[in-house]
């Protein structure tokens, strides 16, 4: 598996489907069977892979989150699903969502025992906010063999307000950014710039190596409410 892939995937998980009650939707919209597209594109702009959400179902200040992940050629590649939980004036993400469904997938037979610190998003976004780190620990077990997996979201903040584009449309969007650090053996460090519309959610996000340099990027490719 890629690791820009991985990385790209993952931060769209945790970012695109924030849902939550009348108090919590302000930059995203709380409804039974809204589905978003999001399309992942290499660094040279190769479509990689497609993932598709869909909000099955919602109850009280829960909403359920399934995810389809499909290749550059429509095929299906894995599905999962995660809750996400209204928080008065902010959303809170369960840290499992942190982990890339092909994850899943891959480690099937493995047992997993994951802990960690949901990640938050304010409903009062405003230029210069610094926002709450988050955190997610996986340990794994293959017969008898650990392995140990972290990932920390840090240093997150709310940069500016600027026009974005996408083949889902145009939108006025809070530029976000964050660094990203992965252990699995080695460490991995990125940088990540993300916008968020009021009523839509993450429209576009883009993975930087610790050099600067462009890993991929992912947009809003279709949405409907």
């Amino acid at each position: 598996m890629r690791v820009k892939t991985l990385v790209t995937a993952c931060f769209f998980f945790i970012c695109n489907l924030v849902l939550a009650q009348n108090t919590c939707n302000t930059y995203y919209p709380f409804k039974k069977g809204a589905k978003f597209e999001i399309t992942n594109y290499n660094k040279k702009g190769k479509k990689e892979n497609v993932s598709k959400y869909e909000v099955t179902d919602i109850n009280n200040n829960v909403a359920t989150i399934k995810t389809t992940v499909n290749d550059n050629k429509n095929k299906e590649l894995i599905t999962s699903s995660y809750a996400l939980t209204c928080n008065g004036n902010s959303i809170s993400f369960d840290f499992k969502s942190m982990i890339n469904p092909e994850i899943y997938k891959q480690y099937k037979d493995v047992d997993m025992e994951m802990t960690g610190t949901n990640l938050e998003l304010p409903n009062d976004l405003q230029i210069g906010q610094k926002l709450k780190d988050a955190n997610l620990n996986l340990a794994m077990n293959m017969s008898g063999i650990k392995m140990n997996m972290t990932i920390d979201i840090t240093n997150r903040s709310v940069n500016a307000k600027e026009s974005i584009t996408t083949p889902a449309g145009t939108f006025n969007c809070f530029a976000l950014s964050y660094t990203n650090e992965m252990k699995m053996g080695m460490k991995m460090t990125f940088k990540i710039k993300e916008w968020i519309a009021e009523g839509v959610g993450v429209v576009k996000s883009e993975s930087y190596n610790k050099n600067g340099k462009l890993m991929g990027y992912s947009e809003l490719t279709n949405f409907i409410k």
